[in-house]
């Protein structure tokens, strides 16, 4: 079992994570890009491969951040259209657990993160050794929420014990952070989430959040990098080296 971790080296576990996930990839998929920074550094590995292989792709991006990522590093994008199902999505996450319950949406992405996911074959996520938790609400809950509901969202969350903040921008602005679609990002500090699902369900039903930072069900496995060594994590299962995994796609 992984245990959480600080190391002087979360760069190169991350980069370590990403390139160890294009074992996934194969010619003729397509793929869904994720956002925030070891998803990036997939992007730019998987743009690597495609300039100096055959591997021919083609993708969808989960963030504006993440499709200029993908359009500088030559993948060839698809616009969302009915009836689109990805092979494989490779994104990362905020933190992780034994089950692959993830807490996403640090960046502020959660929502086309959490619909490319829904709409993906198999969710790989790739993460350095920080990210892996024994119980997730470290990393406060990400909310996307609709801008007029903002009071009586804040309400209910605080009621439910959330104490949660209306993000701003990193400049150190008083101006509020907007996801893409224009909405609020708000985080939410339960300090600890014993009970994901049953928080999802109270989530699910406030009038006003568009998308919560829950991500349950969704992952098939995790490559997290820890120090050198690189494992494959899946639910409920004991941790194998990335190198001898039998990937089943």
């Amino acid at each position: 079992m992984i245990t959480p971790q600080q190391t002087a080296q979360p760069e190169q576990e991350k980069r370590l994570a990403a390139r160890a996930a294009l074992r996934w990839v194969r010619s003729g998929m397509l793929v869904g890009l994720g956002s925030g920074s070891t998803a990036a550094f997939f992007i730019a590995a998987l743009g690597e491969s495609i300039r100096q292989s055959d591997l021919q792709v083609q993708a969808t991006a989960t963030s504006l951040a993440s499709e200029a990522l993908a359009q500088q590093a030559g993948i060839p994008l698809v616009e969302p259209r009915r009836g689109l199902r990805f092979d494989l999505t490779v994104d990362g996450a905020d933190e992780l657990d034994a089950q692959l319950r993830l807490v996403k949406g640090g960046g502020g992405a959660l929502l086309r993160e959490k619909v490319l996911a829904t709409a993906s074959d198999y969710l790989l996520i790739v993460a350095d050794s920080s990210k892996v938790v024994t119980q997730l609400g470290r990393f406060p809950l990400p909310l996307e929420v609709v801008p007029f509901a903002l009071p009586w969202v804040l309400d209910a969350v605080a009621a439910l014990g959330g104490a949660p903040v209306l993000r701003s921008m990193k400049n150190d602005s008083m101006e509020a952070a907007r996801s893409d679609q224009n909405n609020f990002l708000v985080d939410c500090h339960f300090e600890a989430v014993p009970e994901p699902e049953r928080l999802a369900l109270h989530l699910q039903g406030i009038p006003g959040i568009v998308e919560h930072g829950l991500f349950l069900g969704l992952a098939q496995a995790a490559v997290v990098a820890r120090g050198a060594e690189v494992l494959v994590l899946q639910p409920g299962k004991e941790p194998v080296a990335a190198a001898s995994f039998s990937i089943p796609l």
